[in-house]
């Protein structure tokens, strides 16, 4: 589905739900806009012209990495590593396996590289690790390689070299080079060099994430280009940003547009960590269950964690990414039954847009979730998306019956909540997994729930895990979309930078270092500057901030560490972001985990920079009576619910007020998600429209 979220001048809020457009994103961005409009009764080119900003979060990226359709790249790398794609490393070649096959090397799949090996030319050249010039670039081999190259029609030109990121003299004199001779065969081609936009440490991840802006991210723009169009034939003025993999937004005019590989699940992380301080909630645990997957992301202490070397699509990127933990487990995830074994598999694979069974415009054969739900009543087939979509139970039953039920010798209803109870306990599994992992415990947690899936699964998947709380928010269904307008307009830039600190160091020695870093910092800000003006932001708008991935020498993991300022003032400052660090390694390993004899290795600094921008307010509501409304009260519908029907109360979510109250058995329902209480359970919706789920004693 795809998800609007329009905000108003005084911070109130409404949500629209479409079906997604895969084609065409801007047509299912355009329905889901009309959608939210018709709460406030206005019309697109009544609302585009007076709309200030707006963000955009999509999936073309990463849908046409997955699907291999991307653009005809050609590669020139140091001579030696042109199978480095074939090679990959061995941390690639088990992604995605079980813990047991990574940990014995059971199992192990090679991708299929991004780009044919005849596209990948080697230039005799060498930098070594220092930044010295070990192997001068040899300028005739790398003229006849551009030629070789360009000859194959390629639509773009990357150029990664070993060690570039210390040094990047090499990589720019090849580029001057293509210029040349591009020039001289009249045939021109944009061309990325991974010194200017991944300067970190690690070779194949920074490979990968080059390849993936001229491969995917680069022929996405024409999806976004689509949406901007859209909104300007119809009035609207506003820059459209995009969100980005660190948690802010970013112009679509970006040269680094990987950044917005997986912008989804991070709307949804962004927009828990600005509920949760609004609320006064220090550690929240995310849970976003929508048609495709089921996402995870922990706040802790009122914030969450970045990896730098994220694994996406089987790939190991360079990629500043909110920690997010994610399996294919969604509402339109596959049911099938293993012939070996005759047990019952869900996902990873998933219906998507096409609901399932249910859905026959969808064309779908293999029943899913959503069809389970259906069949048990949790959904009304006749107020899918508010009527606007009609599903056939029938279709549901007959599929469910033939592929899950008859060969379990089950009833079709038992077969169906059984599914539920197999996709809830999984859920359960890897969300108390994800964090023991961390070293903390459910007791120390809230659980905000959302994703169109997620208020139909959060009783179930919640159960006994001792939360301290459970969050609903009412606008569940749109809620990655409300977190995409509480992130600020952000751009992040890094460089590895590997500066040892040995223990004994003289404060002179700390001054030199804070020298190199504050000269790396302003470069760094010359960069983020650079991206803002294209939006025509001033400098004074703009606030940075450093951050520091710093680890004991030695070992081979870093934590990032936030420096508070956008300059060091003198080597205090270096031995305070020292002292946080060794705080944070505390809390992540453990006390007695602590190093600091073996001195430490500064890796990786990092400058963002943001501009404030609008964000939306919570509702404030008057509390009301306990007892819902008549007018918020649908009747009473069959709900099978552990072996047995029963007749259930159903009730219509936006007639509900703060202050009422339902106990389980119920069922509440709007357009765009459905809220299931179980018995012995209740929710309460309070002054901010969020239902907070318990337990009746």
């Amino acid at each position: 589905m795809t998800d609007n979220f329009v905000i108003d001048a005084r911070g109130e809020f409404v949500v629209g739900k479409a079906q997604t457009t895969p084609t065409d994103e801007s047509i299912g961005f355009t329905n889901s806009f009309i959608d939210a409009l018709r709460f406030w009764g206005m019309n697109p080119e009544e609302a585009f012209p007076t709309i200030k900003s707006g963000v955009y979060s999509g999936t073309a990226m990463i849908n046409r990495l997955l699907e291999r359709k991307g653009s005809r790249v050609g590669l020139l790398v140091t001579a030696g590593m042109e199978d480095a794609l074939i090679l990959e490393r061995g941390v690639q070649t088990h992604l995605d396996f079980s813990y047991s096959d990574k940990l014995h090397i059971a199992t192990h799949y090679h991708n299929l590289p991004l780009i044919p090996r005849e596209q990948i030319k080697g230039i005799p050249e060498r930098i070594d690790l220092f930044g010295e010039t070990a192997i001068p670039i040899n300028e005739a081999e790398t003229r006849k390689r551009i030629r070789e190259l360009l000859a194959l029609d390629i639509d773009s030109l990357c150029i990664c070299l070993l060690h570039s990121y210390r040094n990047p003299v090499h990589e720019m004199v090849v580029q001057e080079i293509a210029e040349k001779v591009m020039q001289e065969n009249d045939c021109v081609v944009p061309i990325y060099l991974s010194s200017e936009l991944y300067p970190i440490r690690g070779d194949l991840p920074r490979l990968n994430t080059l390849l993936i802006d001229a491969y995917a991210a680069e022929p996405s723009r024409e999806q976004i280009q689509k949406i901007r169009q859209k909104t300007k034939d119809q009035g609207a003025t506003f820059e459209l940003r995009i969100m980005a993999t660190h948690g802010g937004t970013i112009s679509t005019e970006s040269k680094e547009l990987a950044r917005t590989l997986i912008s989804g699940p991070i709307g949804g992380l962004v927009g828990g960590r600005h509920l949760a301080s609004q609320l006064g909630y220090r550690n929240v645990v995310c849970t976003d269950i929508g048609g495709t997957s089921f996402d995870i992301g922990l706040i802790t202490e009122g914030d969450y964690g970045i990896t730098p070397y994220p694994e996406i699509a089987r790939f190991v990127l360079s990629l500043p990414l909110a920690q997010i933990n994610s399996v294919g487990a969604g509402t339109g995830s596959y049911i099938r039954i293993n012939p070996t074994n005759n047990r019952v598999e869900i996902g990873p694979d998933s219906a998507g847009a096409r609901i399932g069974v249910c859905y026959k415009d969808g064309g779908v054969q293999t029943p899913t979730i959503t069809d389970c739900h259906v069949i048990l009543g949790y959904i009304d087939p006749n107020y899918f998306l508010g009527g606007e979509v009609k599903l056939d139970p029938e279709r549901a039953r007959r599929a469910i019956e033939e592929q899950i039920a008859r060969p379990l010798d089950l009833e079709v209803a038992r077969a169906a909540e059984g599914v539920i109870a197999i996709l809830e306990e999984n859920l359960k599994t890897t969300l108390h997994a994800t964090i023991v992992g961390k070293g903390y415990s459910p007791m120390n947690y809230t659980l905000l729930n959302y994703g169109g899936g997620g208020p139909l699964h959060v009783g179930g998947m919640s159960k006994d895990m001792g939360f301290e709380e459970i969050l609903i928010p009412s606008w569940a269904a749109g809620f990655s979309a409300y977190g995409c307008s509480c992130a600020d307009y952000e751009y992040r830039s890094d460089i590895s930078i590997d500066l040892p600190l040995e223990p004994g160091v003289s404060k002179e020695e700390k001054s030199g270092i804070v020298d190199l870093i504050n000269g790396q910092a302003a470069f760094l800000q010359a960069k983020v500057m650079a991206e803002f003006e294209k939006s025509g932001i001033a400098e004074e708008q703009i606030e940075y901030t450093m951050y520091m991935r710093i680890q004991y020498l030695g070992q081979l993991n870093d934590l990032e560490v936030r420096c508070g300022k956008a300059m060091f003032e003198g080597p205090e400052d270096l031995d305070k972001i020292i002292d946080e660090f060794e705080e944070l390694y505390g809390k992540v390993y453990a006390l007695a985990a602590k190093s600091p004899e073996l001195g430490y290795l500064l890796t990786t600094l990092v400058v963002a920079g943001s501009v404030e921008v609008e964000k939306p307010r919570l509702p404030a509501k008057e509390i009301q009576s306990k007892d819902p409304s008549p007018a918020a009260g649908k009747g009473l519908r069959p709900v099978y619910w552990q072996g047995e029907w029963i007749d259930t109360q159903i009730f219509e979510m936006d007639r509900l007020e703060p202050g009422n109250m339902i106990r389980g058995l119920a069922v509440i329902e709007a357009p765009s998600t459905t809220l299931v209480v179980p018995p012995e359970r209740y929710v309460f919706l309070d002054q901010n429209n969020i239902f907070h789920m318990g337990e009746e004693v």
